[in-house]
């Protein structure tokens, strides 16, 4: 590894940046430098040395995010050493390469220590002075944690290699930026570099394996500390026999309490500076209640996070690492997207509850800094805090602006059971094309006039374009001698048996005619309620174009669904990275039409522009660590899909049903 400082005349931008390390000079440091994973005790983060990769070159910057450090996107891409620096390969002036201690409770149960397998923090960088006051509001601090994922062996890499491959880091990097633009709290990716330098990935642990370049994403974020950071402090587990490797050191647990609160919620800090059991309260409190948001802005969103571990759950109420996530398709509130979670854990309909879950273990990890009878007090709040947040922006979704009606809950309710029942509909693009259905009174395009008779059918056959049709569905719920998947079946037969008689026994027409139908009573809910909505408002006009408006802008147009990622990493595969650049810059106006970006430019390896027939066999690997020692990594596997120009806002093509994450 090779190091230039350079004159402050000479250097570059990224030579410039201010390093202000502030958390290595507040909590303990763990300085060994003997090699290989062990058990770090009594420290928050230990030393490392990131790795040289061969000729790292860019796939892809985001300018938005790298701005957050002040630095130029053209710039940093010009910059000869760029690559080398925001892949570990060089050492940036002023860093301090280091790996963060945590522990967490994997799939609901305790695996001892954890900590930084691949990731590795280089420094905390001084924000520019002109920063936006919005960009900094849940910064106070002032200076942007990065770091470089993929960097190299830490003492966290278990049997793992410290590394990670293109496929994974193009999805964490197109995520952590599309979250962003559709206004969800998360952490950032300023770079995605790639290499000459492979790893050995046996895909399906046949004893075949086979190259992956290794690639590194710069992340950027306040901070990286996670709900598992304290969990170190953890006793030993009755069930699993683990414990955290800081056990019994309840002065570093202090520390590491004081520091998060001091630096990251100075407001808390100073309102009970004279009571450290209301401080701590009071902080415990703002988690929960950003981690209630949060949860509720992907459940509006169709998010499911695929890991939701403690170790993934950051007290900032960030959304944090990006491993097997998947935006839902069609709704399904049983919705898996990591196919590795084979009890459906961490489903779309359980992630709050899961959330909650995940703050009892914070708070049992605070021990005596947080006593049970107030956290529990703190956590009774959680389940109406979240179902005030996404009754809130389920309003906004549906145009519900002037009023608050008690039957506004039964309402999304019904309209998510219609969704369901009716073939699941895709979740998305159903709730973007209500903002074309108007209050009464108003007239609707495509319609003679404003009446229900005239819009009932206008409307209904917008919702039927965007429900699954027959094929679809016995497509994506066909059984096969797979375990798995034959449970589906079996699970679907017993949670839904209106939508697997439709599967069993019905034709194309008899399914549509049966969704016309639901689509027209939940229509007739809906428009009474727009009725009221409207009563009393002598401007139906003006009323109507702000909640289209306030509607488009809640409802996205384009989210970075599986198979959108995928045919960008299969792009990046054979060195085209127009694609990955092509998607990030439309998931930066994700509410927005945006002309000449509407579909892919890149179709897949023997794809075609227009029909066409032609199908590909691919194999994919999505490597992802920080499981369990022994646990699976990451795969997407996709077999026989025919390819052809989907644009970003469709539905999911039928072949998008066969991709598979874990």
């Amino acid at each position: 590894m090779t190091d230039n400082m350079g004159s402050a005349a000479s250097s570059s931008g990224l030579e410039r940046l201010h390093f202000d390390n502030v958390v290595l000079r507040r909590l303990p440091l763990d300085t060994s430098q003997e090699p290989g994973s062990r058990t770090v005790r009594g420290a928050c983060f230990s030393r490392v040395q990131t790795q040289p990769l061969l000729k790292p070159r860019f796939v892809a910057v985001s300018a938005p995010a790298l701005s957050l450090l002040g630095l130029d996107a053209e710039e940093v891409l010009q910059d000869k050493l760029g690559a080398e620096y925001l892949s570990g390969s060089r050492l940036l002036p002023g860093s301090e390469p280091a790996a963060h201690c945590y522990c967490g409770h994997q799939f609901g149960h305790f695996a001892g220590q954890l900590g930084d397998g691949a990731a590795c923090y280089l420094g905390e960088v001084r924000a520019p002075l002109n920063q936006s006051p919005e960009l900094l509001r849940d910064n106070p601090a002032g200076r942007w944690e990065i770091q470089l994922k993929g960097a190299g062996l830490t003492p966290y890499s278990r049997q793992a290699d410290g590394r990670k491959v293109l496929r994974s880091s193009v999805r964490e990097f197109l995520c952590s930026e599309a979250m962003f633009w559709l206004g969800i709290p998360t952490t950032r990716a300023g770079s995605l570099v790639t290499s000459e330098s492979r790893v050995l990935r046996d895909i399906y642990y046949s004893g075949q394996p086979r190259s992956e370049r290794c690639s590194v994403v710069l992340r950027i974020a306040p901070t990286f500390i996670r709900f598992g950071s304290f969990e170190i402090f953890r006793p030993q587990d009755e069930l699993t026999g683990r414990k955290g490797p800081s056990v019994n050191l309840s002065d570093l647990r202090a520390q590491l309490l004081d520091y998060v609160i001091d630096t990251f919620y100075p407001n808390i800090q100073q309102d009970h500076a004279e009571d450290r059991i209301k401080r701590n309260t009071a902080f415990f409190r703002e988690v929960s209640e950003r981690t209630a948001r949060l949860v509720a802005q992907w459940q509006c969103v169709g998010f499911c996070h695929g890991v939701l571990n403690t170790d993934n759950m950051s007290v900032l109420g960030l959304t944090l690492d990006y491993g097997p996530f998947g935006f839902m398709n069609r709704f399904d509130p049983d919705f898996v997207c990591n196919a590795s979670d084979t009890g459906g854990r961490y489903s779309y309909r359980a992630q709050p509850s899961v959330c909650r879950w995940n703050l009892v273990r914070l708070a049992e990890a605070l021990g005596p800094e947080l006593p049970p009878h107030l956290a529990e007090a703190v956590l009774n709040d959680f389940l109406p805090l979240y179902n005030a947040h996404y009754l809130g922006i389920m309003r906004r979704k549906l145009g519900l602006l002037r009023r608050e009606s008690p039957e506004d809950e039964e309402l999304v309710t019904l309209m998510l059971q219609t969704m369901h029942n009716t073939g699941s509909a895709d979740f998305t693009n159903t709730f973007r094309c209500l903002s074309q259905v108007p209050c009464p009174g108003v007239l609707a395009k495509g319609c003679d006039s404003g009446e229900p008779s005239d819009l009932g059918g206008h409307a209904v056959e917008m919702l039927l374009s965007h429900c699954a049709s027959l094929e679809e569905l016995r497509a994506a719920q066909r059984p096969t001698m797979d375990p798995r998947e034959l449970a589906m079946i079996m699970t679907l037969a017993q949670s839904n048996p209106s939508l697997f008689q439709f599967l069993s026994d019905r034709n194309e027409e008899q399914l549509r005619e049966t969704q016309r139908e639901a689509w027209k009573c939940w229509l007739y809910k809906y428009r009474m309620r727009l009725a009221l909505e409207c009563k009393g408002e002598s401007d139906l006009a003006e009323l109507e174009a702000e909640r289209v408006r306030v509607m488009n802008r809640t409802n996205p147009l384009i989210v970075l669904r599986n198979y959108i990622a995928q045919n960008a990493i299969e792009a990046a595969e054979i060195g085209d990275y127009s694609e990955v650049q092509r998607v990030l810059k439309v998931m930066e106006q994700p509410f927005l039409v945006q002309p000449g970006l509407e579909a892919p430019g890149w179709l897949g390896r023997t794809g075609v522009a227009e029909g066409g027939d032609e199908r590909l066999e691919r194999d994919v690997v999505e490597e992802e660590g920080g499981e369990v020692e022994g646990s699976p990594k990451s795969v997407v596997r996709v077999r026989d899909m025919p390819l052809g120009s989907v644009p970003y806002d469709s539905k999911s093509p039928p072949w998008a049903s066969e991709l598979c994450v874990t």
